[in-house]
Order: C-alpha cells, then sequence, then structure tokens
C-alpha cells in the first residue's frame, strides 16, 4: 500500500477522535451545521455521479474493503480568486443529524483538488477526481460537501453540496 494511501486511512480514522468530532450541529431547527451558517455563497461544488450506488471493488491495495462507491467532485470560484481556508464533509446519521467526517485544510485541498496553493482562480474548474467512499459493508448515507474561502479582502464565501450513497448495487 503506497505511503499517502495510509496517511489518508489514518486520518480517517483518527478525526473522529480530534476535536473535530465535537458536535458540529447544534440547531436543530436549522438546516446547515453551525460553521456553515451566515456565510454567503461564492462557490459552486458538486458531485458526479450522485447518486453513487456501490460496486465490488477490484483495487483493494489502494482502497481497502469488498465495495466501493466512485465518484467525482468538482469546485469553481466566483466571480474573483478566493484562497481556500478549509473544506470536507460532513455525514447525517439519524439519531444525531450532521457529523463531522472529513476535514482538508488549504494544502491538503490544494492536493486533492490539483489547486495550486489552494487558491480558486476565476472560472477555473477543480476537481478531486477519486473521492471514493469504500469498506467492507454495504450502506446508503448523505454527505455534505463544503469548501469555505477568503478573497483578497478577507470575506468569506462558502459551497456545498449533497452526495448521496446508496446501500444497493445498481442492477
Amino acid at each position: 500500500m503506497q505511503l499517502k494511501n495510509i496517511i489518508r486511512i489514518g486520518i480517517l480514522l483518527i478525526c473522529p477522535l480530534c476535536s473535530w468530532g465535537q458536535q458540529v450541529w447544534t440547531d436543530h431547527n436549522r438546516l446547515l451545521p453551525d460553521k456553515l451558517r451566515g456565510l454567503p455563497s461564492g462557490i459552486q461544488l458538486g458531485h458526479s455521479p450522485t447518486p453513487v450506488y456501490p460496486e465490488l471493488n477490484t483495487d483493494t491495495v489502494n482502497y481497502p474493503g469488498k465495495y466501493i462507491w466512485k465518484h467525482l467532485t468538482q469546485v469553481s470560484g466566483g466571480q474573483k480568486e478566493l484562497t481556500v481556508i478549509e473544506a470536507g464533509s460532513f455525514i447525517w446519521r439519524k439519531d444525531k443529524g450532521w457529523a463531522a467526517n472529513i476535514r482538508l485544510d488549504n494544502a491538503s485541498f490544494a492536493d486533492r483538488f490539483h489547486c495550486k496553493n489552494g487558491v480558486l482562480k476565476k472560472g477555473k474548474t477543480y476537481t478531486f477526481e477519486k473521492n471514493w467512499r469504500f469498506g467492507d459493508q454495504v450502506y446508503a448515507g448523505d454527505a455534505l460537501w463544503f469548501v469555505i474561502a477568503k478573497d483578497a479582502a478577507g470575506n468569506l464565501f462558502k459551497g456545498i453540496a449533497v452526495v448521496e450513497t446508496e446501500g444497493s448495487i445498481k442492477k
């Protein structure tokens, strides 16, 4: 297994134990997690395909698990250049609502989305090509992906998009 994949798996396993694992959705009268409320939209974010159906995994060396949900995530800046502060996802837990899942800082975002210095250039689209979920069990779930970035004046903007992952193999 490649070192970067071992590190990725380690991060995914450790993140729920970090401060990131604290409650992120405190106002259940509101749809969005706390950190995304009140920020103006200014970033386009999307997934393809969605919904995503699991398939048998043929690459368990790089993606451990019997099943894999394959999709990509794309992000485009708005009308001006924006520097990514943070990106990631929340997953929906039926008993608790949104829970922290993946967190990317500027450098991690730049690496995964092939976005030099984590700077979203006006009119350019950046892609996280293998934003795949994998595991030994087939289960459905929804993830709310987000990007938070700032302009040259320090104003913050967000982009959000839900990806649906299904719990049955598509026939």
